[in-house]
């Protein structure tokens, strides 16, 4: 009986070598090769993405457009009546020797507080600003430089409360140091300033705000967010020039205080 034996390829040669794959490694191939073919018809639909080491594609840089910006200056003020005068004086006296020149400083600085405690200056409100003791010079007959005495003195700030006062506290001053008395400048202010600037700040804000929403308009855009806001430091008064010390009843007009503030403010046009 003769046995007819068909053998084929498979039979004759391992999996690995025919070409055939079991089952699982087909569909394992078959995948990779269907990722391949995916990746390369994305690439050809539009532009490559370069791709991590992790298999992540980096994030996309968004470009955005430079807001346009405007700068503008505001000035805001503010006026009260004062309430309050600083009073610069003191004494200086000249004498032959330094010892001597302290001593009669000292008495008639003593006689200065002495009238501003009988004016009702309060104890806090005075206050030592300069303490000095210098030589001074002349000629000789032979024109040659001498020391020719010593001069002292000291100053003070006093503060007047009831700014009615004010020129009788000086007369006050000037009578009890005599010859030795100097007044050398008065102040007007606020006791308390920050109402004063709080108004001055509002309205340097709001002259900032109607500056810029000008411009915004003549340019044809609208204005945009406030980006940054800068304050200037305040303008404020100066002292009056000092008066004589001879004057009993001293006559001050008082005048307004003034605060200023100065606004820089940027903001978005759109």
């Amino acid at each position: 009986m003769t046995t007819s034996h068909r053998s084929t390829v498979s039979d004759r040669f391992p999996a690995h070598v025919s070409g055939r794959l079991p089952a699982g490694r087909r569909l394992r191939r078959a995948f990779t090769t269907g990722t391949v073919l995916g990746g390369l018809l994305l690439a050809g639909a539009g532009p490559a993405l370069a791709v991590g080491a992790d298999g992540a594609a980096p994030p996309a840089t968004v470009r955005t457009a430079k807001a346009t910006t405007l700068t503008v200056t505001g000035a805001g003020r503010a006026a009260a009546a004062p309430d309050l005068v600083v009073l610069s004086v003191g004494v200086e006296v000249t004498r032959k020797t330094a010892k001597e020149a302290m001593s009669a400083q000292r008495s008639a600085a003593e006689a200065l507080l002495a009238a501003l405690r009988e004016q009702a200056v309060a104890a806090g409100d005075i206050r030592t600003d300069s303490l000095s003791l210098s030589t001074v010079y002349g000629q000789s007959d032979g024109g040659e430089t001498e020391v020719t005495g010593y001069q002292a003195g000291q100053s003070f700030s006093v503060k007047v409360r009831d700014i009615d006062r004010a020129g009788r506290v000086i007369g006050a001053v000037t009578d009890a140091t005599g010859d030795a008395g100097r007044v050398n400048g008065v102040a007007f202010d606020v006791a308390d300033r920050s109402a004063l600037r709080a108004q001055a700040r509002e309205a340097a804000h709001r002259d900032a705000y109607e500056k810029a929403s000008q411009h915004a308009r003549l340019s044809g855009l609208r204005l945009g967010r406030l980006v940054s806001l800068t304050e200037d430091d305040a303008t404020r008064p100066g002292a009056v020039p000092g008066v004589p010390a001879d004057a009993q009843q001293v006559p001050l007009a008082p005048g307004e205080i003034e605060e200023q503030v100065t606004v820089t403010a940027v903001y978005e046009l759109r």
